[in-house]
């Protein structure tokens, strides 16, 4: 399978593409096949479920000294973000002073470039998060 082809083929990596356990109702992120809450009972009943993408951020910190591949976008926040329906997911926020970033602050999903190998190699796409509703930044 060609490299391009696998990146695209992991759903995750483009969406909040998740799963939903037909019993208790739980939503998880990563697609999980067992639910980590009724376990055995949830085998064949976890359903694919698309996660809106909004959430809150829980805590985050500021990266000043990142690994080389994330050089040119230093200083940046990682942040745990609580997800709408209920799941935590870790995320990159950007397109935002990294001052202004606050516990309880809305984010949303957006889809950016991850990074690329060598200058006219692959370039990886996926998910990361930016502040809703900012007007200072």
């Amino acid at each position: 399978m060609a490299v391009a082809r696998y990146w695209r083929q992991q759903e995750q990596r483009y969406s909040l593409a998740g799963s939903k356990c037909a019993i208790c109702n739980g939503s998880f992120f990563p697609k999980r096949t067992i639910c980590p809450t009724c376990h055995r009972r949830s085998i064949g009943k976890m359903e694919k479920f698309l996660f809106s993408g909004k959430g809150k951020v829980v805590t985050y910190t500021i990266v000043h000294d990142p690994i080389i591949s994330y050089a040119d976008q230093s200083p940046y926040v990682l942040a745990v973000i609580a997800l709408e329906e209920g799941d935590l997911v870790l995320g990159q926020i950007v397109d935002c002073d990294p001052r202004i970033v606050d516990i309880d602050l809305d984010v949303e999903m957006v889809f950016r470039r991850l990074s690329a190998e060598g200058a006219s190699g692959t370039i990886q796409y996926g998910f990361k998060f930016r502040l809703m509703d900012v007007g200072s930044s």
